[in-house]
């Protein structure tokens, strides 16, 4: 009874604090700033390059969201976060929105206070290891020690892959993801566990030599990754959905950062639409009726930007997968204007 008091209790203060905060746009625009809750440190995703220039494809939401509200994506605050932090900082007021690799689930999106708004990289889990382990299968790590991030979806998917497939290991289990990949580099476990693109990157740009290492076939779970914002503001929960739909959108209608300008004299109503020649959605949402035509001007369409990411224009040449157009065997399909 006293568990079920506190957690009552706790979802009371959550609810409080989103309340509290119900008018981010306005908050916004009077900052003059969107702040972004990130990762601290994940190539491809957030990550800050050698001039400190933070970049990747969480980024990119960000400064798409910028665009959208101040018509200027530089203006952006980039907070890092661990896991453990992203959600507190979200509902406390400290950041704006979260765009840090973060998996939808029905539980963040109902008991924390936050709610996802969209999927901007469908993922799953997976497993990297030194090729000396000799393994080829996850199945074959029996008894090994395994790396994963306190804080995260990866702990009970692990444990739930391991008990259904009668494999037993030793978690090693670190809140600092940088700490993580360190132990995991100097062979403090045999196994690193977390998001595929994760691992990816990790393999990439924190391990020496990245050819001694190889990501194993298996995926064992569903990882679709996505922007939050707080419960009861559904203006801005409105304004970061179609940011981030106004890039797919774009993409499928082929309109680039390169040649934006010349589709303004589109006949296309879809085109029109978006790019506020024909005026309304701009207001609908509180925005100038050029919100989409910067995001897609200053950022680019989601293809754009997943390409010099995380794609094959990148050092992570992830292939589109999942992440493709519809059109293409993916599941990008943008709403509707």
């Amino acid at each position: 009874m006293r568990g079920f008091k506190y957690a009552a209790g706790a979802l009371a203060m959550l609810a409080g604090l989103s309340w509290a905060h119900a008018d981010t746009l306005s908050t916004v625009k009077g900052q003059g700033v969107v702040r972004c809750g990130v990762t601290t440190g994940f190539a491809g995703f957030s990550a800050p390059d050698d001039k400190g220039v933070w970049k990747g494809l969480d980024v990119d939401m960000c400064r798409a969201v910028a665009a959208a509200t101040l018509g200027d994506a530089s203006k952006i605050k980039i907070v890092p976060l661990s896991a453990q932090q992203r959600f507190t900082a979200l509902q406390s007021g400290e950041i704006d929105v979260l765009t840090r690799n973060t998996t939808v689930t029905q539980t963040r999106d109902t008991a924390l206070g936050v709610i996802h708004a969209g999927v901007n990289f469908y993922d799953g889990q997976g497993f990297l290891v030194p090729k000396s382990l000799g393994v080829t299968s996850a199945k074959q790590i029996n008894g090994a020690t395994v790396c994963m991030q306190t804080g995260t979806s990866n702990e009970n998917t692990m444990a739930d892959w391991a008990r259904a497939n009668e494999v037993k290991y030793q978690p090693v289990v670190i809140e600092q993801f940088n700490e993580v990949v360190n132990a995991f580099a100097a062979g403090r476990c045999d196994v690193f566990t977390t998001d595929a693109s994760g691992l990816a990157s990790i393999r990439i740009s924190k391990l020496t030599n990245p050819d001694d290492y190889v990501i194993l076939p298996e995926i064992i779970s569903k990882e679709p990754l996505g922007p939050f914002v707080r419960q009861g503001d559904d203006t801005w929960l409105n304004v970061v959905k179609w940011s981030l739909q106004a890039m797919i959108g774009a993409e499928e209608l082929g309109l680039t950062a390169a040649n934006v300008d010349e589709h303004l004299l589109s006949a296309s109503p879809n085109i029109r639409r978006m790019l506020g020649v024909t005026p309304g959605t701009g207001k609908n949402m509180g925005l100038d009726e050029k919100w989409a035509y910067n995001i897609i001007k200053q950022v680019g369409n989601y293809g754009e930007s997943f390409e010099r990411n995380v794609g094959m224009g990148s050092s992570l040449q992830i292939q589109r997968g999942l992440n493709a157009q519809w059109t293409q065997g993916g599941l990008m399909y943008a709403l509707p204007m």
